[in-house]
């Protein structure tokens, strides 16, 4: 279950540079708007401290962390929607992610050109968020008629359903506000999600900052925190240039690098957890001398659904999972610790995955 994102801005904010890092790949990022025209797509792993340490500990011949794949969108302008800039080509690359990522300029500088002429975060946002609620709202006009009478003459019951979703989803779009906004319940966004409304994904603002401004923020992030309080959305604050220095790094002059920041972690690394946390992703892990590998599952996932993730013939023969937890590994050191403990649990259908869990699946197909 690789994680999937779209990063999306106004051209000229960093978000092909941002790319550029987090995937130490080598995207067009150039100071002229519209340099990435075909989309860019990239996965970068997700480094998780706590599988480096059981590796250490089991030593086995492969590691596989979790990955996250990002895909860079070309910069939007306002009027896209109407086929202004590159007009609806960005469409298509992020109807299939699982969350957006908006890079949002909140930097100074005199030698990059802003589309709009000067910095303001606020403003940036709307134009943005503006273009995805219409891309939502013409698809909602060009279904509505096509099912109309069979709803109104209750022709179909499923055309009914979709029918009150979609007037639901629209009044909301009507009112400036995006789809995720609406009212629906668990069951009508399920009945909807085919549609991959791109104002239904959670938006995560991405504010890049200046260097020297990256342990303290200014007043543009602080103007942006406070709009994405009031929209439910999370910010992250990143210094595109700082993580475009430390991809090239190995791991011992990254951290001294980070040092010298007086920073703990990478924007990236930030950046992920916000993302997981947005999505309610968590992580399990499989270890073994084979291979130590972590997972990453929807939290509230059962041991079956978890079996699944691995193998479908995993959730199909589904017996039991053999479970410790990172905790008790830690504190005994070994599985073989964790077992002499009576700390090794053996859990069925019902149970509910923890974050950290270390799981062997039984099954017969």
């Amino acid at each position: 279950m690789a994680l999937t994102a779209g990063i999306v801005g106004l051209p000229n904010v960093g978000k092909s540079t941002l790319f550029n890092a987090i995937t130490k790949s080598k995207a067009l990022a150039a100071n002229f708007p519209f340099a990435t025209i075909e989309p860019n797509v990239g996965i970068v792993e997700v480094k998780d401290p706590r599988l480096d340490h059981i590796v250490s500990v089991i030593n086995p011949r492969s590691v596989v962390y979790t990955s996250f794949s990002f895909t860079d969108i070309a910069g939007l302008v306002k009027g896209a929607s109407n086929g202004e800039g590159l007009g609806n080509q960005f469409l298509s690359h992020i109807r299939d992610v699982d969350a957006i990522c908006q890079v949002v300029r909140c930097f100074e500088d005199t030698n990059i050109i802003h589309v709009e002429g000067n910095v303001d975060p606020i403003r940036d946002i709307e134009t943005i968020n503006l273009e995805l609620i219409l891309a939502d709202m013409d698809v909602i006009e060009k279904r509505l008629p096509k099912i109309q009478k069979k709803a109104q003459f209750r022709a179909e019951e499923e055309a009914q359903m979709e029918y009150n979703i979609l007037v639901k989803i629209k009044e909301t779009l009507d009112a400036g506000k995006p789809a995720r906004h609406a009212e629906l319940t668990k069951e009508e966004k399920e009945f909807v999600k085919n549609y991959s409304f791109l104002t239904m994904k959670p938006m995560l603002y991405i504010a890049n900052i200046s260097e020297n401004d990256i342990s303290t923020g200014n007043k543009y992030v602080d103007m942006l925190r406070e709009k994405a309080l009031e929209e439910g959305s999370e910010v992250v604050m990143i210094s595109a240039k700082i993580e475009e220095e430390l991809a090239e790094l190995d791991e011992e002059d990254r951290q001294m690098f980070l040092d010298d920041l007086g920073l703990t972690r990478s924007g990236l690394d930030l950046l992920v957890e916000k993302a997981y946390s947005l999505l309610g992703l968590e992580t399990f892990f499989t270890a073994g001398e084979k291979e130590c590998r972590a997972w990453t599952y929807k939290k509230g996932m059962k041991a079956p659904e978890c079996a699944g993730v691995i193998h479908s013939d995993f959730e199909r023969g589904f017996i039991r999972a053999e479970t410790m937890s990172y905790e008790d590994f830690v504190k005994y050191g070994n599985p073989q610790k964790v077992k002499e403990a009576g700390r090794v649990r053996s859990e069925g259908k019902e149970y509910v995955v923890q974050d950290g869990d270390i799981m062997l699946f039984r099954f017969n197909v």
